[in-house]
């Protein structure tokens, strides 16, 4: 999945650095049938180019045609917009909604110094919200545990006052595959598709080979050295698919001593047992170790590789989501 728009803060920082003058756009409050969720984001350009969305299509010209009159304004400025039925129809929607969007003029009523100050966070993998009140203009960025609830649900929104919004800005998700092996062929496909950014880990070079895996991240380090390299944080999930002790096991013992959300394990009961016992004489507690979800996968009687990546990526859906 593409996070191209997602990356509206940095590119607004840019074009305002850049000299060109840069107003963002967010989309605050939806009813109905609205196309794009509640935090999505348009950035616009003194000139008039724009990157991002808001709508779909059926608002951009309108936004732009705002923003380019609001480039280095002290305020904020609220714009509401009806869907029609007719207008909808013709972007794909089945019924007409609203949207209210809200334009902040970089360098003006957002201060340069704090749109920073997201981009740094947003860079070092740092879960930040940024909270607008749109009466008074007041911003700022809070820590994520100030938000609980939102940041569990990745939802960003206005809060019951109507005036306080609070944006979400979680780093991009990750799942990281140890063993390229035929359920690593499915599932690293759908979970791109669902959202994640996959990294494949495997050093075996006749398994991660670019045939297998085309225009897919392969990491042919030692699994350890490989986890060390890309960080292992609340944002990510690990799954070991090797059945190889030696490999599955050095990515576990990082992976337990990390605040991953998500570390899956395949093998049967079992193989698991085997793999409990060694983790216990490396002197891994029963605590640590009962965060392993093995057998892998959520039990719908998956058969074949592709069910069994269904299944695991559901379990995965299923720890991030109800935690």
């Amino acid at each position: 999945m593409a996070h191209d728009l997602e990356n509206m803060p940095e590119i607004a920082l840019d074009w305002h650095r850049a000299g060109k003058g840069a107003v963002l756009a967010t989309v605050v409050e939806t009813w109905g049938s609205a196309p794009r969720p509640v935090g999505s984001q348009l950035v616009i350009s003194g000139a008039g180019e724009m990157e991002g969305s808001v709508s779909g299509g059926c608002v951009e010209g309108a936004v732009v045609v705002e923003a380019m009159d609001a480039v280095g304004s002290g305020a904020g400025q609220m714009l509401e917009f009806g869907v029609s039925d007719d207008q909808a129809f013709a972007v794909g929607l089945a019924c007409g909604g609203r949207i209210r969007v809200w334009l902040e003029p970089v360098g003006g009523a957002l201060p340069a110094e704090l749109l920073e100050d997201l981009v740094a966070a947003r860079a070092a993998r740092r879960p930040v919200a940024y909270v607008l009140n749109t009466e008074t203009g007041e911003r700022r960025l809070d820590p994520a545990d100030a938000w609980p609830d939102r940041f569990r649900m990745d939802r960003s929104g206005m809060e019951e006052d109507g005036r306080t919004f609070v944006h979400v800005h979680s780093p991009p998700l990750r799942i990281i595959v140890v063993g390229a092996v035929h359920i690593a062929q499915a599932l690293l496909p759908m979970a791109r598709i669902a959202g994640y950014d996959p990294i494949l880990v495997d050093p075996r070079p006749a398994f991660g080979a670019e045939a297998r895996f085309p225009g897919e991240p392969i990491v042919e380090d030692w699994p350890d050295e490989a986890l060390d390299a890309l960080g292992l944080d609340p944002r990510v999930a690990v799954v070991t698919l090797t059945h190889d002790p030696k490999l599955d096991d050095p990515a576990i013992m990082r992976a337990l001593r990390s605040d991953v959300f998500y570390l899956g394990c395949l093998g049967s009961t079992r193989t698991h047992a085997k793999r409990v016992d060694r983790l216990s004489e490396a002197g891994f507690s029963e605590d640590e170790i009962s965060r392993i979800h093995a057998p892998v996968g959520l039990d719908i009687g998956a058969r074949g590789p592709a069910e069994i990546a269904v299944s695991i990526l559901a379990e995965v859906t299923q720890r991030l989501r109800k935690g």
